[in-house]
């Protein structure tokens, strides 16, 4: 894991090394840098533009369209004419039926024409005639400009429920966004700590290895006077070594929680200042966590959510009512005499789904749970997150106890590894009892910081619940 973080920080963007940097300045660097905190935000605002599409709807829809055509399909051109209002008799073949009739009736006296026409005989063969105008008309253009519009009237609420829905989905995404904040908050904050505790660390490693320093140059001194032997030097110096070896892996800690610190800013970060070992314990209060807890917050919101939800599913049982209008003009050039050879449509329509075989009512009924459940986890979270937070308090108040003990046994170590280092120059204990005394200040002393950080972990935790945001 610390290789895979390693090879992610490495891969920062090159920038000014940010020096002497402070709390402060880091959360608000977070909030503009921080790179998952910039995805959220974009998630964020999809939602937004998601419920402007849905509030959109209820506007309507207007479409402009142009088109341009030509054909000598014997429907088409009829059609073309009949909408640009430029039909004539002879476009139904009336010229083939008036000369079919002039032919039949040649030679027939004037009196005897009705007589005539009204042979059945004479009649079918003038019915059989085919019009050569209507049935191989020649080829046309056809432009035509249309604008229509569509609006819904009446939807049973649903457009209603479907935007309060959505809006509601935008802010659980702002709350989403909060509480990625709220996370990065908490890791930066750990990070400051967690650099101030190990820079404690490497200061004290520092004194004891000053202090085994101190204890082998008086060993050389006792073993040229002969009141100490080789084995009492090297065994000085084996924990010395070792010593240096906690103190060379200090530092590496120390440059991974400074890569950690860059990778979270997105921006490389040479020094901060350092804060107290001991982060603030945070005041709680009932009423503001209830008011400001992000998951109670979202409970809350989805509880709202699946309100609207069973209302959306009563929608389904009522009609829709939607009203459209159109206007346009056609002509073989286009936009020719556009106002002379015009058009509209306007009109209603009304649906009303009946029957569906039940898939509504059981989709009501299903809201309807749904939303009984939701209510439950309203309730689970609150309770949940103040047995949490009574939890955390608690473990908080336990490790304190245990700093404040650790803080005297490391103050006593420190006085016993004093007199028995004077004592072992007097010849009163052997070396071994000497820094076996020393082993344990250094055992005193990471049980202590490790103490400590556990505390400012349940500290920062518990101010991540609590949705202090970017109180320091």
């Amino acid at each position: 894991m610390k290789r895979v973080l390693l090879l992610v920080c490495m891969s920062l963007p090159l920038l000014a090394e940010v020096k002497q940097l402070s709390l402060h300045q880091a959360i608000e660097m977070l909030k503009k840098e921080n790179l998952e905190l910039k995805i959220a935000k974009f998630n964020a605002q999809m939602k937004r533009l998601e419920a402007e599409v849905v509030k959109g709807k209820n506007y309507g829809k207007a479409d402009l369209t142009i088109s341009a055509m030509r054909s000598n399909d014997a429907g088409n051109v009829f059609g073309f004419k009949l909408q640009s209002r430029e039909a004539t008799f002879g476009d139904f073949g009336f010229r083939d039926f008036l000369g079919g009739i002039s032919q039949l009736t040649t030679g027939v006296p004037y009196s005897n024409l009705g007589t005539a026409l009204g042979d059945p005989a004479l009649q079918n063969q003038m019915l059989s005639i085919a019009p050569e105008d209507l049935n191989y008309p020649k080829a046309r253009n056809h432009y035509l400009t249309k604008f229509s519009y569509m609006l819904p009237l009446y939807t049973g609420g649903k457009l209603t429920e479907y935007g309060r829905i959505s809006n509601m989905l935008y802010e659980m995404s702002q709350l989403d966004s909060r509480k990625l904040l709220n996370v990065k908050i908490y890791e930066t904050k750990k990070a400051f700590y967690d650099i101030s505790l190990v820079e404690n660390y490497i200061y004290n490693l520092r004194k004891i290895i000053k202090n085994i320093s101190t204890l082998e140059n008086v060993v050389r001194s006792m073993q040229k006077e002969g009141y100490a032997q080789e084995v009492d030097l090297l065994e000085v110096q084996a924990r010395k070594a070792e010593a240096e070896s906690m103190y060379n892996q200090a530092k590496l800690n120390r440059e991974l929680a400074y890569q950690f610190l860059s990778f979270l800013l997105n921006h490389e970060v040479a020094s901060i200042k350092k804060v107290s070992d001991m982060a603030t314990m945070p005041s709680v209060s009932k009423t503001a966590l209830e008011a400001y807890n992000l998951d109670i917050q979202k409970a809350k919101l989805g509880l709202e959510i699946s309100q609207h939800a069973v209302a959306l599913e009563k929608s389904r049982f009522l009609p829709e009512v939607g009203g459209f209008a159109e206007y346009g003009s056609a002509d073989n050039s286009l936009w020719n005499d556009f106002s002379q050879k015009d058009f509209y449509t306007v009109g209603v329509q009304v649906s009303w789904n009946i029957f569906n075989g039940g898939q509504d009512k059981s989709n009501m009924e299903k809201a309807k749970l749904n939303y009984l459940k939701t209510r439950d986890q309203v309730e689970l979270a609150r309770k949940g997150i103040a047995l949490k937070v009574k939890k955390l308090r608690t473990e908080i108040l336990s490790i304190e106890s245990d700093i404040r003990s650790y803080q005297k046994q490391l103050r006593f170590a420190r006085r016993v590894y004093q007199n028995y280092k004077t004592r072992y120059k007097e010849g009163l204990v052997s070396i071994s009892d000497v820094l076996i005394k020393q082993s344990k200040e250094l055992e005193m002393l990471l049980k202590l910081l490790t103490a400590k950080n556990k505390r400012n972990t349940k500290v920062f935790e518990l101010d991540s619940i609590l949705n202090r945001g970017g109180t320091v």
